[in-house]
């Protein structure tokens, strides 16, 4: 992403790949995406897109410590 293109963004982070995973389908339809939902250095599941609307999201599933 551009630097000041999208300051804002909304994150859900979930408790399972499941969960990120069902809310992604429902995102992403007509949707750009930014990231393609995948293991992360932080995260077993983690994806970003621009909705239909415009809105930035960011989706991952809780790491354990």
């Amino acid at each position: 992403m551009l630097q000041g293109v999208n300051p804002v963004y909304v994150s859900i982070r979930g408790e399972s790949a499941e969960e990120i995973t069902t809310y992604w389908k429902a995102l992403s339809e007509g949707a750009d995406i930014v990231e393609d939902l995948a293991p992360a250095g932080w995260s077993s599941l983690y994806g970003m897109l621009k909705d239909r609307f415009g809105v930035v999201w960011v989706l991952d599933v809780v790491a354990a410590y």
